[in-house]
């Protein structure tokens, strides 16, 4: 067995690398870092004077508004690129949020779009000049996709992901990776190669997990939008905790082929990936762009279902997950859920109580499909290097192998779980939606988000999901710790122990919307149409 020293070593050797891929003009001069005391460093861009008005100006835009501009030539994707290249260096410095950076290629990619353009007058695609920004367990070819651990540093990729090479063909420019925790099994993104990706907008506080790199950059500003996974939540939790919008789409309809996988194999519950914007439309246009580019002829698992567009009834019938009866949300989700409840009620929607009597079934059934090789994916990929496990990791470390036989039974008891839901669901005659908190906190300080059961009950049952920034945010005056409540279990314990109102003060909260399996059309257009409703 290796020493400690060499996961030591290889981790500080590639933390090193990175820093030194940071272009040297990229790199912010002492004299205008932000102090460690500024917890929110996403006002430091128009307030450092280190970016010009162009570069705020484009970085302050929005996927879709760079997307037309660069379409109608007003401004050039090699403009556009350096600008987002710039900010992500940024982010980088503040956050730690980047797995890798490669904005000499990104440079390149775009001037050739923009000889295209010029040449042509046509766009390559759709995504013509945007920058996306992509989680690190998106193989791209030469590239590394640790997932966080050591022995997988300096093991590039023979080649590309699916989804990265429908992004090119689509005119997209990919220009960085994005940091994960390790194996991607962690809420929070932390790991021993690159270590702990904290929150822009209160550095004390996470920026959620898995996805949490790409949460981070996209609310600095570092990228118009990201592409990140969700297996118990990884798109929705470091959604939510930053703020910015996604789509947890159904297994089937967004390419996963030759993804990078922390638990490679792991097909009791599926993992998905979906995109993360600052706005619902952008979200929207991706999910077009994805599906119009018929992922079903490239990878054998997506469903043939072209886009279709979703005409919502006027007037919703929505049922409320006030409390999944294991963790309480803490107050100001409890009121961010209310205020929004009231709302589309006084919009003239019918609002009816979703009974989650299935919900303690479902997370069970998640956290053993987790385990069931008694860790051994784990492990193995832990065991060259001689890395640790990390404490977040240790019921992995616990874990006791299934034989088929039991993990059979596993899937038998899945499949009747999400019987059982449809049944409940379509037992509310005409039901469109669930509206439920994303997580039971806004965010967390680094190392306390413990409770993934409000996300990780859609991934068994494999239902659409939009997490969206309810326009609620955390008042320390109002959400007063609740002094009487009864904690439901120990998750709902730690959560309340850990509710910090001063600390939280200012910080975004999220809710979800879930509609049934396979329709992200609907819930994109659901999702607008409760926006519309509350704000």
């Amino acid at each position: 067995m290796p020493s400690k020293q060499d996961w030591e070593k290889i981790a500080a050797a590639k933390r090193a690398a990175l820093a030194e891929s940071i272009p040297t003009e990229f790199r912010i001069p002492q004299d205008q870092l932000p102090p460690e005391s500024q917890l929110n460093v996403t006002t430091w861009p128009k307030e450092s004077g280190w970016f010009t008005p162009k570069e705020l100006e484009i970085t302050e835009s929005t996927a879709s508004q760079i997307l037309k501009k660069v379409a109608s030539k007003t401004w050039s994707a090699e403009h556009v690129t350096a600008a987002f290249c710039k900010r992500a260096a940024a982010a980088q410095q503040l956050t730690n949020c980047l797995s890798d950076a490669f904005f000499d290629e990104a440079m390149q990619h775009a001037k050739a779009l923009d000889e295209h353009l010029q040449r042509t007058g046509q766009t390559v695609g759709p995504l013509h000049g945007l920058p996306i920004s992509l989680k690190d367990n998106f193989n791209i070819r030469g590239k590394d996709s640790t997932v966080g651990f050591t022995s997988l540093v300096n093991d590039p990729a023979g080649y590309n992901a699916t989804l990265v090479d429908v992004l090119e063909k689509l005119g997209a420019v990919r220009y960085c990776k994005t940091n994960v925790p390790t194996a991607m099994m962690i809420a929070e993104s932390v790991n021993n190669t690159f270590g702990r990706t904290v929150n822009p907008l209160n550095r004390k506080l996470t920026s959620g997990g898995s996805s949490g790199g790409e949460s981070a950059l996209i609310v600095f500003g570092g990228s118009p939008l990201g592409v990140g996974t969700d297996i118990g939540g990884s798109l929705r939790i470091p959604a939510a905790c930053t703020g910015i919008f996604t789509l947890r789409p159904s297994a089937g309809r967004f390419p996963t082929q030759r993804c990078r996988s922390g638990l490679a194999g792991q097909e009791a519950v599926q993992s998905v990936n979906g995109p993360m914007a600052k706005t619902l439309d952008d979200i929207t246009m991706y999910s077009k762009a994805i599906i119009d580019a018929q992922p079903w002829k490239l990878d054998p698992k997506m469903l043939p279902i072209p886009w279709r567009s979703a005409e919502p009834p006027k007037k919703l019938k929505i049922a409320v997950l006030w409390n999944d009866g294991i963790c309480l949300p803490t107050p100001p989700v409890t009121r961010a859920l209310k205020e929004t409840a009231e709302k589309l009620k006084k919009a003239g929607h019918h609002l009816t109580e979703w009974d989650p009597k299935l919900h303690q079934t479902a997370i069970d059934l998640l956290g053993r499909m987790f385990v069931a090789d008694g860790g051994k994916s784990v492990e193995a990929v832990l065991a060259p290097t001689g890395e640790p496990y990390r404490p977040e990791m240790q019921q992995y470390a616990e874990a006791t192998e299934l034989g088929v036989h039991d993990m059979w039974k596993l899937h038998l008891e899945r499949s009747e779980l999400q019987r059982q839901y449809l049944e409940q669901w379509m037992s509310h005659e005409g039901l469109d939606a669930i509206l439920a908190p994303t997580t039971p906190y806004s965010s967390v300080p680094h190392g306390d988000f413990k409770y993934v059961g409000y996300t990780g009950v859609y991934n068994v049952v494999d239902y659409s999901a939009v997490s969206f920034p309810c326009g609620v945010a955390v008042d320390k005056e109002i959400d007063r710790p609740v002094a009487d409540y009864k904690p439901q279990s120990d998750f709902c314990r730690a959560a309340h122990d850990s509710y910090n109102p001063e600390l939280l003060h200012g910080m975004p909260v999220s809710l979800q919307l879930i509609a049934q399996r396979l329709e992200e059309e609907k819930v994109l257009a659901l999702t607008d149409m409760v926006l519309q409703a509350t704000q």
